[in-house]
């Protein structure tokens, strides 16, 4: 089985940590985020991935040649030359998709989620449909389809920034069950009046309708950023910037070809640093449940902690909860740390005080340093002893000599 990842934005709503580094290969938890989603596809036999990428692709080729041969699979870039919407990369990638006129998925590169791909798989079938949504995206279809329809079999396609559970197994039931062209993952808000909302019918799954911010309540389910396919999807693809949310999936449903496979567990888009921190808060919780041996029980950690072993502690300090510390980070005596992720081979000093923050990656953090408020540090920043960050977005390789008081960016 194959899966197409959606990698092909610039990542402007997380930089500065993307100035220097792909989105998909920045850390989430101690894991290129990309990896998250490829060690999930894996895990329930999908044995070639393709990356639909715009930018910083020889990067991220070579980082996916060493993953690639670790576990055992293939993974090839689909490289756009122009920005091609949603749906594009599928028709790019049609020759790998359509070999085995099996389904495939289709995934955002910057959700975290619990991942039900086997949920998904079991859904998709018993509707025997065009396509399930787990509530993406039309031109990187299209840009895929040589990969996509080499074997004709269903792919999935992911968006690179959603983070969850990733239930693969159950997509793939449940799309192999409706039969039909697609199986789209939706999962719940509090406040559907800000998203548009998938309408579908609760017993059986198939899709109605869209609707964009509905003024009253008609579903509180939206697209997850996860999806398996039938090749069949890839003739409704031209290859041009194109919204598979817009053109595409509405025609599915008219034609009673696209289901929704409700997720269960968590689920973020991690793609900007507030919803970064609240999926790493969702996510070791997760962690917590599922793989406890993964989390710090040293002294001086409360909460959820998670450590890379290469990384140094210091005495009397406080970390957690929700933090994230990366390899051969430094942390001296007397740090504090709360809901903050510590990137590799930086250097907290003592005594400083960080929470709600992002600190990019070979970052010197002075001693007495106070960091709050979402505060994001991009490659190589130094702050000085004794200073005060608040809210502050600061540019790669600057030395930060006075303090910030108000939220604001340095350039």
């Amino acid at each position: 089985m194959k899966a197409l990842i959606l990698v092909g934005g610039y990542g402007t709503r997380l930089r500065p940590l993307t100035l220097t580094k792909p989105k998909p290969l920045v850390e989430f938890c101690n894991k290129p985020m990309v990896l998250h989603q490829i060690e999930a596809l894996a895990e329930v036999g999908v044995t070639h991935v393709i990356l639909a990428v715009s930018y910083l692709s020889d990067m991220l080729q070579r980082e996916m040649e060493v993953e690639a041969k670790r576990l055992g699979i293939k993974i090839t870039i689909s490289q756009e030359t122009e920005p091609l919407g949603t749906a594009g990369p599928l028709a790019l990638a049609r020759d790998h998709l359509q070999v085995e006129n099996e389904p495939f998925f289709v995934l955002n590169s910057d959700v975290i989620c619990e991942f039900p791909f086997n949920d998904m798989i079991k859904f998709h079938k018993e509707h025997n449909c065009e396509g399930t949504i787990v509530f993406l995206l039309a031109g990187p279809l299209a840009l895929a389809r040589d990969h996509l329809q080499v074997e004709n079999e269903p792919f999935f396609v992911l968006n690179s920034d959603v983070i969850c559970e990733f239930p693969f197994n159950d997509m793939i039931k449940f799309h192999k069950e409706h039969n039909c062209e697609g199986t789209i993952v939706v999962t719940k808000v509090d406040e559907p009046s800000k998203y548009g909302v998938v309408v579908y019918e609760q017993n059986t799954g198939k899709i109605d309708r869209f609707v964009e911010k509905p003024r009253e309540y008609v579903s509180n389910k939206i697209n997850a950023g996860l999806y398996i396919f039938n090749p069949a999807i890839l003739n409704r693809i031209e290859l041009r910037p194109t919204s598979i949310e817009k053109e595409i999936f509405p025609a599915m449903a008219s034609d009673k070809q696209l289901y929704a496979f409700e997720l269960k567990g968590f689920w973020m888009d991690v793609g900007q640093p507030k919803d970064y921190l609240t999926g790493m808060g969702l996510y070791l919780n997760f962690a917590r449940s599922s793989m406890p041996d993964r989390l710090s029980r040293d002294n001086g950690t409360v909460g959820n902690v998670l450590v890379d072993p290469t990384a140094k502690i210091g005495e009397r300090c406080r970390i957690g909860p929700n933090v994230v510390i990366g390899p051969r980070v430094i942390i001296q005596d007397g740090v504090c740390l709360k809901n903050c992720t510590i990137l590799a081979d930086s250097l907290v000093k003592s005594h400083s005080w960080i929470a709600n923050c992002i600190i990019g990656w070979r970052c010197n953090i002075g001693q007495w340093v106070r960091m709050e408020n979402t505060s994001v540090l991009g490659l190589d920043v130094s702050v000085q002893d004794e200073l005060f960050i608040n809210g502050g977005i600061i540019l790669p390789h600057k030395a930060i000599s006075e303090s910030v008081s108000e939220p604001k960016i340095l350039i």
